[in-house]
């Protein structure tokens, strides 16, 4: 078993130094904190994710989620774990103090989970639900809503969902067929069925507060009419007692990775009324559920990056342990009679392992930067909160899918620095492995993200964000060029901005006549160069302020360590941002292979 799994050194390096998030700190929003008190936080989770999660890890994964006789059984450990949690405040940190929360920056949150993702995978999801189902709540519920249920789902007491997916639906929101029948006293019956419910059910929770997308009978068709109800297990009584409300557990998805962390089959009005209660305005479901989709996107890119992140610590021991092999000599061959070397010591183990170092602390820059975008849009006001809105808006579907499609490549060559040891279950590599592929398709496959970020987000404003955003991008590029070093890298990063528009370019005449099936085709494949690009600028920033703080000497870590910063952009810059001309070039190829016109009769 692996002894470490997130370098909290480059952690604090991407808070304070690249990304300067204690200077929020000056605000009023967030003046109430200081950065020793942001850091005893951080150290806190921590120690419980040392404790009480990373040692869980492996047990989870041999002791999964089981379902029996209508409800669904979780391993033991998450009772001590999920009741300190609530205790810590984990669940309503964001929340203002008003309504009983923290009022924390969402980059010290979103720094807190990625710790207790990338201990234990498993386990954190269940307070982002109740986090993210509690704010939908707080932000549109009325305040009897709020009364009712945020007091319990803080403290874990009770637990959350978001309830979307439908059995003959999928992410086709516009089809779903749940009901919503109103009742004389004003209050809705469910029913229907939802699935993929993550968190949906379990033994320790007194209560699980759906939060459930409806039609209201009569309502418009597609996602016009889609209304979001408040839906608990158990209906609450005036005097507290809890009765139940005809949700039943209808099976467990048995998933390949991931476990621990439930995905329960949901059924309303089975063998009674299921009542809900309406949130905020009928037929704006969808809008308000997209404020946790959102969460939730960050939250999926942020899990994983913490399963690469532990899969990357574990392969980087692994290969600091095992010898085999010996080094080439001058001449090519290999003295026999020589002590076997360190696997770490020969170059292509060292690519992987800079591959995996690579793209996990770009993904955790990138959680980091979309997280400083949250905390400046909720400190700001007029065109600041609206530039901050946008250049979040086009970033998520970044951070969601990044994360998701690197950290399966970076745990891949972990599982291949292992060689047959990473196949095997005495190593806890191919349990990553496992786990990370579920993370491409949580909350929108990687193919519906791309579309978003082609067909939505990089339009925004007629493209006017996307260029707010090459803006920020460029002045990151200047201050990269006052170092002889770094420059090179700068021109490449910049001529790659160019490569995007250039890529936008060719294909707006096929969106211009309408040939919106055209345009959006390989919106996949822009995705990868689009954030490949992203991800190049992130290391371009963290190398850019080691490069500062190695010269200034005002760094608080060793030489080494800003070094090794500077080698691994190098590094990326080499082997992926190598990857953008060949990708622009597939894009901007005018034949059309996989549209709905090509044969398909032998595939």
């Amino acid at each position: 078993m692996a002894t470490q799994y997130i370098d909290m050194e480059t952690l604090r390096f991407l808070l304070y130094d690249v990304h300067e998030v204690d200077q929020l700190l000056s605000t009023d929003r967030f003046k109430n904190y200081d950065k020793e008190a942001l850091d005893m936080l951080l150290d806190s989770v921590k120690e419980l994710s040392d404790k009480e999660m990373f040692p869980y890890i492996k047990e989870m994964d041999e002791q999964p989620a089981v379902f029996k006789d209508g409800r669904i059984s979780i391993h033991p450990q998450f009772e001590k774990v999920l009741k300190m949690g609530g205790e810590m405040g984990l669940v309503n940190a964001i929340f203002d103090e008003e309504d009983g929360g923290m009022q924390l920056p969402a980059s010290i949150t979103n720094a807190a989970y990625l710790i207790m993702e990338a201990a234990n995978n498993h386990i954190p999801g269940y307070f982002g639900l109740a986090a993210g189902a509690a704010n939908l709540i707080r932000v549109f519920g009325s305040q009897e809503l709020k009364d009712t249920y945020l007091p319990k789902m803080s403290t874990m007491e009770w637990a959350g969902t978001m309830c979307l997916t439908e059995p003959q639906a999928g992410s086709s929101l516009s089809d779903i067929v749940t009901s919503a029948e109103p009742r004389e006293d004003g209050t809705y019956k469910i029913e229907g069925q939802k699935i993929f419910i993550s968190g949906g059910d379990h033994q320790f929770a007194d209560n699980f507060i759906h939060l459930v997308l409806a039609r209201i009978k009569g309502a418009p068709a597609g996602t016009k009419g889609i209304s979001l109800f408040v839906v608990p297990r158990s209906a609450i009584g005036a005097d507290g007692s809890l009765t139940y409300n005809h949700v039943s557990t209808l099976g467990e998805f048995n998933k390949m990775g991931q476990k621990s962390y439930c995905t329960t089959h949901l059924g309303f009005s089975d063998g009674g009324d299921s009542v809900g209660w309406l949130v905020g305005e009928p037929n704006q479901g969808l809008r308000y559920m997209f404020q946790m989709m959102n969460e939730a996107r960050i939250a999926t890119g942020r899990m994983g990056t913490g399963i690469a992140s532990a899969a990357y610590h574990a392969s980087l021991e692994y290969a600091k342990e095992r010898p085999q092999g010996r080094r080439l000599g001058s001449d090519g061959s290999k003295d026999v009679n020589e002590e076997q070397t360190l696997i770490i010591n020969h170059p292509d183990v060292k690519r992987m392992l800079l591959l995996q170092k690579a793209f996990v602390e770009a993904c955790m820059s990138l959680i980091t930067e979309a997280s400083n975008f949250v905390d400046k849009e909720s400190t700001t006001d007029g065109d600041q909160k609206e530039y901050y809105h946008y250049l979040l808006e086009l970033l998520t579907p970044i951070v969601k899918t990044y994360p998701a499609e690197k950290g399966k490549e970076a745990i891949d060559n972990g599982v291949q620095v292992l060689g047959g040891y990473g196949y095997t279950t005495d190593f806890i590599l191919q349990q990553y492995y496992r786990d990370v592929r579920i993370i491409s398709i949580y909350e929108g496959t990687t193919g519906i993200q791309s579309l978003d970020l082609l067909g939505r987000k990089a339009m925004l404003k007629n493209g006017a964000v996307l260029q707010e955003l090459a803006k920020v991008i460029q002045g990151n590029i200047a201050d990269a060029s006052k170092y002889d070093e770094l420059r090179p890298y700068g021109k490449t990063l910049a001529m790659n901005l160019g490569l995007i528009q250039e890529v936008i370019g060719s294909l707006m005449p096929y969106a211009m006549k309408g040939d919106h099936q055209r345009f959006l085709a390989d919106a996949t494949l822009f995705m990868d160069l689009f954030s490949t690009i992203i991800a190049g600028w992130q290391w371009l920033k963290m190398a850019t302020k080691a490069k500062e703080l190695l010269i200034t000497g005002k760094g608080t870590a060793s030489e080494a360590f800003y070094e090794s910063k500077i080698h691994t952009m190098k590094f990326f810059y080499k082997y992926e941002m190598g990857r953008t001309r060949g990708l622009a070039k597939i894009i901007q190829d005018q034949q059309d292979l996989t549209l709905a016109d090509a044969p398909v009769e032998y595939l």
